[in-house]
């Protein structure tokens, strides 16, 4: 059930980039962070024409990656396993060469803070525990 919002500033980024971004992203989430696809969201965002700065200086083509997930799901090793392959992806899929403050962000959201479908993922885990 992780939520990834991916933001992009430069050229228009057309619809065939922003699917394979979007597939890409949900595929990292599965095999690296071990999360369901089939629960991935994935919002890619433009950011406005001049409205990305590094340094105090505009920059174009410019990416940032966030990722949410449930806290103590995933180890120290896969985060930083995620957050690379994340950028080898933005590198690969994105014009021109990308600032080096093209950020990754894994945040952890305490179960009893998130969900879906009217539960969050502390109830689920609940849910679970109960069953067995």
């Amino acid at each position: 059930m992780p939520f990834i919002r991916v933001t992009i500033a430069g050229p228009e980024t057309g619809s065939e980039t922003v699917a394979a971004l979007q597939r890409g992203i949900t595929a990292l989430m599965a095999e690296v962070l071990g999360k369901r696809a089939d629960l991935t969201a994935v919002l890619i965002e433009p950011a406005p024409a001049g409205g990305w700065s590094v340094g105090g200086a505009a920059v174009t083509p410019a990416a940032h990656v966030e990722a949410r997930v449930t806290q103590g799901t995933n180890t120290a090793e896969e985060k930083a396993r995620f957050v690379a392959a994340a950028h080898d992806l933005l590198v690969r899929m994105l014009p021109g060469p990308l600032p080096l403050a093209t950020y990754v962000v894994v945040q952890e959201v305490p179960a009893e803070a998130w969900g879906y479908g009217g539960l969050t993922q502390a109830a689920r885990a609940q849910e679970a525990a109960a069953r067995k």
